[in-house]
């Protein structure tokens, strides 16, 4: 019995030879509430089609891992209550357990990897949390990327995050870290972070032709691709830092910890920011799709 099933749409694209991109689920069961995360899903899958490639939206569905799902599939995942949200952890007992889940970054990393899909477009990483040196909370996405050799698209760590320390984690992992078209580090709804990017690079072939030489010499792991969001969709981070100290200091006092310290902070950020951060979440969403398209793209002419 296969570990995956194929969508047919991406089953014909590997099979012509035409690029694949990866695409989570956790935005759609837990970044926003039905139709619109059903209506975001649709039009991030309709930027990768537009520009040129395959989208392949990754979940659990009673216990299968579906690379690729239809339209009937999305509808269903949108609408479906108490859904697991995966991670490199938890995959495996979801899919024995016969469940439904939604992958993370590292999930969606992991099973794309098992499908030849090297090019994975996501809205932002996570990373160190504030405070991470009293509880230790680091995500799993940092030491997948490590590990898989999959090439992650985003808009940088999430300004929530301890950006510093998420990028020495990184450094000290072997990722690289690729800045596209600018010198700093963005951070998810701002452009600039105020970090020089480890790496800057120009164009999709170039990311592509880092990716594949990697890949050729051996090392471990993926690729980590900071894509700003448009500077027309932005909230600067000199505006977001205040809401962003207000929103921690809320959580710490009502005693907020663990998986429960992300939507938190992301739910007040919506209201303190009255719903433009979801705004700005959407548009660097679809603007990675677009990118980790063409980057996939470039990636199908390298590869003999």
């Amino acid at each position: 019995m296969s570990l995956f099933i194929l969508s047919d749409e991406v089953a014909k694209a590997q099979d012509d030879g035409r690029p694949v991109v990866a695409l989570e689920s956790t935005i759609i069961t837990h970044g926003m509430p039905f139709p619109q995360n059903l209506e975001v899903a649709r039009q991030v899958e309709a930027d990768v089609r537009a520009a040129g490639a395959t989208p392949a939206t990754i979940a659990v569905l009673d216990g299968q891992l579906r690379i690729g799902l239809s339209d009937a599939e999305l509808d269903a995942l949108a609408q479906a209550k108490d859904v697991a949200k995966l991670s490199r952890a938890d995959l495996a007992v979801c899919m024995s357990r016969g469940h439904t889940g939604a992958t993370t970054v590292a999930a969606t990393m992991i099973a794309a990897h098992l499908a030849g899909i090297a090019v994975f477009a996501t809205g932002g990483i996570g990373g160190v949390h504030q405070g991470a040196e009293e509880s230790f909370d680091v995500s799993a996405d940092l030491i997948e990327l490590a590990q898989t050799p999959v090439a992650v698209v985003a808009a940088g760590p999430k300004a929530i995050l301890d950006i510093p320390k998420t990028l020495e984690v990184l450094e000290t992992q072997g990722v690289p870290v690729i800045a596209y078209g600018q010198d700093e580090v963005p951070a998810f709804w701002s452009r600039q972070s105020g970090l020089k990017a480890p790496l800057r690079m120009d164009s999709a072939q170039d990311i592509a032709g880092a990716y594949a030489m990697r890949h050729r010499i051996g090392l471990p792991g993926g690729a980590l691709v900071v894509n700003p969001i448009p500077e027309a969709d932005e909230i600067d981070r000199e505006t977001l830092a205040p809401i962003i100290a207000q929103a921690q200091a809320e959580a710490d006092a009502q005693g907020v910890i663990g998986k429960d310290v992300t939507p938190f902070l992301l739910g007040r950020l919506f209201e303190l920011t009255s719903g433009k951060s979801l705004e700005a979440n959407i548009a660097l969403v679809r603007n990675n799709a677009r990118l980790a398209a063409a980057i996939a793209t470039a990636l199908i002419t390298l590869t003999p």
